[in-house]
């Protein structure tokens, strides 16, 4: 059986590229579009999301505690999310970005410390 941290971690990284598509793609291709256009197909998009979402929270919750997960999906969305605002928005990369993830890198610490030791 393959280990369930891993499956966990494929999945949500699968599923959070569909959630950033989902909630911000919609800023640079449909910004002509009435928003209720760009909502029903972030909805679509977001189907696809939750198709991966749910079985990796359940299968990841087999081995970790709910706030570890969400840790977890926190760091995985900023990892997405920057190389996505820069490549595919242009936004300019900031440091910011980087002092975003050392203080999720604290939370990672603070979640999983107990299976450090």
């Amino acid at each position: 059986m393959q280990n369930p941290v891993v499956v966990c971690v494929v999945l949500l990284i699968c599923s959070n590229l569909f959630m950033t598509f989902a909630w911000y793609g919609h800023l640079k291709g449909m910004s002509s579009k009435p928003w209720l256009i760009a909502a029903l197909v972030s909805w679509g998009i977001a189907l696809f999301e939750y198709l991966l979402q749910v079985p990796a929270n359940r299968i990841g919750y087999t081995a970790m505690s709910v706030g570890q997960l969400k840790i977890i999906q926190e760091v995985i969305t900023l990892s997405l999310f920057v190389p996505f605002a820069v490549f595919y928005l242009k936004e300019p990369l900031k440091l910011d970005y980087l002092w975003a993830g050392l203080c999720l890198m604290g939370a990672v610490f603070f979640m999983f410390r107990d299976k450090l030791a």
